[in-house]
């Protein structure tokens, strides 16, 4: 193949025009150039594909074959250069996106909201995994950009941490009534006493749910419902799973009955109607605690708290949509 591009540009040029002259024109050099170019590539080729008259050029069987592929070939860049140029000025680009469903839903989507009133043309892909999913997604080049709880990273995928997020029980008062009632009758059966006597609805009307700084509920032992009660966490092999896992282990905690979910918002919502204690996101579940739809357990001492982050490939940055999306961030 040829090296020399150019040289192919001023055989379509003469090809088009069918003249030299005019050809020197629109390419804007001198026609003795058009002229060399022509002899140079018929020299390169080792075919004539140009025959010069008084009215001026035609093309050669030769010619014609060569100007059949160099058409379109030529079409194609000037394609590419101008989708090129407008994706510039457009700020037209794609970016890949990969979270779980729960962080998209609670962080995510205020990120993306600004991103798309500054970016409209940068066409977005989510994809809603599990954190360590998504890790490993970003490792293999699959998707620019995560949204993941903290965990263990590989060297290469760099972690910006957003904000602090905190693991807690929630449920449903009723939940504890009935449960209660259960444990009751259970006692009078085995004549083993439960954790405590007493109305739970009184003792649960004491908190303030709508404030974190308030008083806990009465001293009941939280560690004994969670032992009894239906105990509703993440599929095991989360993140935040894992988590929790720990903190059973370190505290001797021995849940009798897990139901294990895959998605948080179940697990409010199935917290909601009464199925039972489930652990979720503080800040995700602040509606259902306010409304007093689902009050929080509280257990001592308390589940670590975690920060959430971007994360990205350190050796896959060049996508400029992903370095625009990192400047709103302020990352």
């Amino acid at each position: 193949m040829i090296d020399n591009l150019n040289l192919y540009r001023v055989f379509l040029a003469v090809a088009e025009t069918g003249s030299i002259s005019r050809a020197a024109e629109l390419l804007f050099i001198s026609q003795p150039a058009v002229s060399k170019s022509i002899i140079n590539l018929e020299s390169a080729l080792s075919v004539h594909l140009i025959d010069r008259s008084s009215r001026g050029t035609t093309l050669t069987e030769q010619g014609k074959v060569l100007y059949e592929h160099l058409r379109p070939a030529f079409d194609g860049i000037r394609t590419a250069e101008d989708e090129i140029r407008q994706g510039n000025e457009l700020g037209i680009g794609e970016l890949r996106i990969g979270a779980s469903t729960s962080l998209c839903r609670n962080i995510l989507l205020g990120y993306l909201s600004r991103f798309i009133r500054e970016y409209p043309h940068i066409k977005v892909s989510l994809v809603c995994h599990s954190t360590l999913t998504t890790v490993k997604q970003l490792e293999e080049g699959r998707i620019d950009l995560g949204l993941i709880c903290e965990t263990i990273l590989p060297e290469r995928l760099s972690y910006h941490p957003l904000q602090e997020i905190h693991d807690i029980f929630v449920v449903n008062p009723s939940y504890l009534e009935h449960l209660y009632i259960r444990e009751q009758a259970a006692e009078r059966e085995t004549g083993n006493p439960w954790f405590f006597a007493g109305n739970i609805t009184n003792l649960l009307s004491q908190q303030q749910i709508s404030d974190a700084s308030s008083e806990p509920l009465t001293q009941m032992p939280s560690t004994e419902i969670l032992e009894k009660c239906n105990l509703m966490l993440l599929e095991q092999g989360n993140i935040t799973r894992n988590h929790l896992d720990h903190y059973f282990f370190q505290q001797n905690i021995q849940p009798g009955q897990v139901l294990d979910v895959n998605n948080m918002d179940l697990l409010i919502d199935f917290a909601k109607i009464g199925m039972g204690v489930s652990s979720v996101v503080k800040e995700f579940a602040m509606d259902a605690i306010t409304d007093g739809s689902l009050v929080e357990l509280p257990v001592d001492p308390p589940v670590s708290p975690r920060t959430v982050g971007f994360s990205v490939n350190t050796q896959r940055k060049s996508n400029p949509s992903l370095q625009k999306f990192l400047d709103l961030a302020d990352l």
